[in-house]
């Protein structure tokens, strides 16, 4: 039998989609201070229900993730004191840390989607979209090495049973 979502995933990542959604009309919208409340709210409680309680709870205080804890709240609490610019840039930090461990199922989710997936494979594309997880994983001097190296092993035909 095929994986099924629950309802309770499928909540949570509708959650998650409209937080997304809500975070990006606020910055459209001059960082408006409530769209952007909003937007954070949903995609914690989706976090929340996707990922369950304990899962959420690990996620945020293992001491790897310390910083990207701290700056992901710190941000959520400028944008509710109202200095809506300063916090979603230090949120976006947050994030960007405390979800980096994710990059690579991201990234192979990614290349599944129809078009997108299409698009991703050309290396340019690849550089500029993956340029950050490559980066702070390892040092610039074997940056383009890597690059070269994962986007020539794209173009390889792989053998068919």
């Amino acid at each position: 039998m095929a994986y099924e979502i629950s309802e309770q995933k499928k909540i949570g990542i509708g959650l998650i989609g409209f937080g997304f959604f809500f975070s990006f009309l606020g910055i459209i919208l001059f960082f408006d201070r409530g769209l952007l409340a909003l937007g954070n709210i949903f995609c914690l409680l989706g976090i929340v229900l996707l990922l369950g309680w304990q899962s959420t709870w690990r996620l945020f205080s293992i001491k790897n993730n310390c910083k990207g804890s701290v700056s992901f709240l710190l941000g959520l609490f400028l944008i509710f004191v109202r200095w809506p610019i300063a916090g979603i840039i230090i949120e976006i930090f947050g994030s960007v840390s405390l979800f980096s461990g994710f990059w690579p199922s991201i990234k192979i989710f990614l290349f599944q989607v129809p078009v997108l997936g299409w698009i991703l494979q050309y290396p340019f594309l690849v550089f500029f979209f993956f340029y950050s997880f490559y980066r702070s994983k390892i040092g610039n001097e074997i940056f383009f090495i890597i690059l070269l190296i994962d986007s020539s092993l794209r173009f390889i035909p792989q053998k068919r049973m």
